[in-house]
C-alpha cells in the first residue's frame, strides 16, 4: 500500500472520528501534529488508532508501537510517523 493510500486512509479516520466542521478544512498532511496541531485529546486518539487498527487487523500492533515511545515523542508525534509505521507493518505481512 503506498504511502499516499495510507495517508489518506488516517485523514479519513481522523475527520470521521473528530467530526466536527472545522477538521473538515483543515489541511491534513505528514507533518501534522496530533496534539499541537489538531489538539486532539486521548480519547480522541484511541479511537483514531482504533478505527485504524480495525481496518488493517492483526497487521498492526498500535497499543504496542505507542508503548515503546516516551511521552514527548507521544506529545510530538505527527501523522507522517503513523503513516510510515502503517507503511513498514502492512509491507512486511
Amino acid at each position: 500500500m503506498t504511502q499516499t493510500l495510507i495517508l489518506n486512509l488516517v485523514v479519513e479516520k481522523i475527520r470521521s472520528t473528530i467530526n466536527e466542521d472545522w477538521i473538515h478544512d483543515f489541511e491534513i498532511d505528514l507533518e501534522t501534529r496530533f496534539n499541537e496541531d489538531l489538539e486532539i485529546e486521548s480519547i480522541e486518539f484511541v479511537k483514531i488508532a482504533n478505527a485504524i487498527q480495525q481496518h488493517y487487523g492483526d497487521r498492526l500492533n498500535i497499543a504496542a508501537w505507542l508503548s515503546g515511545k516516551s511521552i514527548n515523542e507521544l506529545i510530538g508525534l505527527n501523522v507522517g510517523q503513523l503513516v510510515d509505521y502503517i507503511e513498514t507493518q502492512t509491507e512486511s505481512k
